[in-house]
């Protein structure tokens, strides 16, 4: 109490952000683990049944497809999403003419400002077969039109990809952020003793960078289990079997089949599966929140 009166006005301007998180986050949280112990009904009583909606969910053939794919999906965009924006951001810090710098800056970064409803629509078009631009390419030179988003063999790549090339420019921001924070003194120490700039780069920027990356992947791994937008957007139902997701199963079982409690069962398994994901990559990574 001596520690909140002294510093009370820090407390009254934090009260509101709290007030936000109970009303939206936690009490949702409460009332959607409450529904997916009950038989969820609109009009009456609701009744307990206990983990039957988690059974039902667990003996779903659907929900381990769309784990499945979840899995593949998400585990290629935490990777070539976590690998490429640190390469494109040790090239930028190379660049010397600030002008085309942060014009390449710009250009990377305007994906993640636009919504998937935009940036699918921009991947669909390129895509298409009938006067995209990668299909034009192709007869160009002689090659056979590709239906790349009712392919099987490319659609999971092309969510991969596209996922990757929407947020690269903002991770990429961040770590030239942590890059401009590194010491000069380090580089200046590794000149004298006759370093190179790839020696610079192995043994000074990606060591400096581990914090930074550890951070970015957790905030990464807390999303690969939510993926929805980019595959409501993108799929199709010649692909649905391929790139449905758990975030569509949950949509297709709350929204459409109006089962909210199985719904409710599988959104808390996500949210388990999603903590456990993280409590194992904070052990291996030793990261420490302090």
């Amino acid at each position: 109490m001596k520690l909140i009166q002294k510093h009370f006005s820090l407390y009254l301007m934090f009260l509101p952000i709290f007030l936000y998180f109970c009303v939206f986050s936690f009490y949702p949280l409460i009332r959607g683990f409450i529904m997916s112990l009950q038989e969820f009904r609109v009009i009456g009583d609701r009744p307990f049944i206990g983990l039957e909606n988690y059974k039902t969910v667990l003996a779903d053939p659907m929900f381990w497809q769309t784990f499945k794919n979840t899995i593949i999906i998400g585990g290629g965009v935490l990777l070539v999403g976590f690998i490429a924006p640190i390469i494109v951001a040790v090239l930028l810090n190379e660049v010397l003419n600030m002008v085309f710098k942060r014009f390449v800056q710009t250009v990377i970064y305007l994906p993640h400002l636009f919504s998937w409803v935009v940036v699918g629509g921009i991947w669909i078009f390129m895509l298409s077969p009938d006067g995209g631009l990668v299909n034009s390419f192709l007869t160009a030179i002689g090659k056979e039109r590709v239906h790349f988003l009712a392919d099987l063999d490319y659609v999971r790549d092309i969510m991969v990809l596209s996922a990757t090339w929407k947020d690269m420019g903002y991770n990429c921001i961040i770590y030239l952020a942590a890059i401009v924070a590194i010491n000069p003194t380090l580089y200046e120490a590794a000149r004298i003793d006759g370093a190179k700039r790839w020696h610079e780069i192995r043994y000074i920027t990606i060591p400096q960078l581990i914090p930074t990356m550890k951070i970015v992947l957790l905030l990464n791994l807390m999303g690969i289990l939510r993926i929805f937008d980019q595959i409501f957007i993108m799929r199709n139902p010649a692909t649905a079997n391929k790139v449905d997701v758990l975030m569509v199963y949950i949509y297709e079982k709350g929204i459409l089949g109006f089962q909210m409690g199985v719904a409710a069962a599988a959104s808390f398994i996500i949210i388990l599966i999603t903590l456990l994901l993280v409590l194992i990559t904070r052990k291996v990574t030793k990261y420490d929140m302090e």
